[in-house]
């Protein structure tokens, strides 16, 4: 299968692409008869392998199991999923992707522990045209995607301090805001995960503008990556991603503890139901 993967200056997707049909007619199968075996539309089947569409990892996963083809498919669409990113946030995900050690800290529910609904409803903005709304739908794949990063072996360390302002900020559907908390609650109680909540009787503090992540890797380096104001920066000069640890250090001291943070979003689960 080398010309399958050997695909120097092409994008992911199409590379992602080729790569399906290739396993298809490999197969001896049509377009109608995969669809009618895997349960997936033909049209849309179609349009995964000319590259036009990204789907979600776990159509990936259902067609690896089909094809025989171990993980090629999820390494594939792993690849093809940076497409959607500027250079500088594909290299942050890459580092992301192998951090040992991750620290969060968001004004928002954090995409890495949003549901789909959650995401679909953030992502999608006042208006959606079909073209739009098309492009949510692959946003929203990408970000579901990224969420196998907390639980992949071995497990990153993981800790996510989110502002109070995140519960106070309900999904415009109910159901959606409840899934929602209950995600939260599930993540807050996973072993490799300490999740705290920024309470708003801290006051004003210095990230209230954006977000910061700051991961370590195995062999102790460390960057962190801030957004505000539809902008990101990857930050890797050691002075300036000290100066980053130290400020998060100063929003751990004034978060809720992880149990207290639990507490927490279990009264604004049950506010919510009541």
């Amino acid at each position: 299968m080398t010309e399958q993967v050997d695909a120097e200056g092409e994008s992911g997707r199409v590379v992602l692409g080729r790569t399906l049909r290739y396993l298809r007619e490999k197969a001896g199968k049509s377009l109608g008869q995969l669809a009618e075996e895997t349960g997936y539309d033909k049209s849309y089947l179609s349009r995964l392998e000319s590259g036009e569409r990204l789907s979600k990892v776990t159509v990936m996963e259902d067609l690896d199991v089909y094809y025989e083809a171990g993980e090629l498919l999820v390494s594939h669409w792993k690849a093809a999923r940076l497409d959607a990113f500027k250079d500088q946030y594909k290299r942050f995900m890459g580092l992301e992707a192998t951090a040992r050690v991750m620290w969060k800290f968001a004004l928002g529910v954090p995409g890495l522990v949003q549901t789909e609904d959650f995401a679909r409803e953030v992502l999608s903005g006042a208006q959606t045209t079909p073209d739009r709304a098309e492009l949510v739908e692959e946003q929203v794949a990408v970000r579901l995607g990224r969420q196998y990063l907390l639980q992949q072996k071995p497990e990153p360390n993981v800790r996510i301090i989110m502002d109070e302002f995140a519960f106070r900020r309900p999904a415009a559907s109910g159901k959606t805001w409840a899934d929602q908390l209950l995600r939260l609650e599930a993540v807050a109680m996973w072993p490799n995960v300490a999740l705290q909540v920024l309470p708003f009787a801290a006051g004003v503090h210095h990230h209230m503008n954006g977000t910061v992540t700051l991961l370590w890797q195995q062999d102790g380096s460390a960057v962190a990556y801030t957004e505000g104001n539809s902008r990101g920066e990857l930050i890797d000069e050691p002075d300036d991603v000290l100066r980053h640890r130290l400020s998060y250090d100063r929003l751990r001291d004034l978060a809720l503890p992880p149990s207290d943070s639990l507490a927490f979003i279990r009264d604004v689960l049950e506010e919510h139901r009541s």
